[in-house]
């Protein structure tokens, strides 16, 4: 291979990531109940005074928290898992498993409740995420997961809360 076909190959797979920004991506929305849902226009730094500077990086800015850090991975109680931002409701325990991936999996959302896009940040195509009401990233959905839906919703400890069946939902933010 000489120096003109590598270079060649190389800014081809240095302009993967700028795909989206070529061919902007909107919210596949298109299973959600718009009277059921009012979703929230709030801009991103009204979010950060209502939400630790750690879950507005994963939330609102995309970011990845470190895998098993957690404690919700070790979660095994009956309840509903909500949006750290909005609380709105995303993830019955019921469908809750351990993935083995070191961030808290369920093999399905509410229905609903969340949106997804595609995502080409690590080049190859995966299905992003995020609150069908706040707009903020959860995770990533995979077709890895158990029967029978074959899917691994992986979420973002840091924009989830868990409220325990025994307790009232906190009310939605507006």
């Amino acid at each position: 291979m000489n120096r003109r076909i590598f270079l060649q190959r190389i800014s081809a797979f240095a302009a993967f990531p700028a795909i989206p920004f070529v061919f902007p991506v909107q919210l596949d929305a298109s299973n959600i109940n718009p009277a059921a849902i009012a979703p929230l226009n709030k801009p991103k730094e009204t979010w950060r005074g209502l939400i630790t500077p750690e879950a507005y990086r994963v939330l609102f800015e995309e970011d990845t928290e470190e895998p098993g850090s957690s404690e919700l991975n070790s979660e095994t109680r009956e309840g509903t898992y909500i949006c750290a931002a909005c609380h709105w409701p995303l993830f019955e325990s019921q469908y809750k498993y351990e993935s083995g991936s070191g961030w808290p999996s369920f093999t399905q959302p509410i229905s609903g409740h969340v949106a997804t896009k595609p995502d080409y940040q690590l080049i190859f195509l995966r299905t992003e995420y995020h609150c069908a009401r706040c707009g903020g990233h959860q995770g990533h959905v995979f077709k890895d997961g158990p029967p029978p839906r074959g899917e691994r919703w992986c979420n973002n400890g840091l924009a989830l809360k868990f409220v325990p069946q025994t307790e009232p939902l906190p009310p939605l933010r507006s």
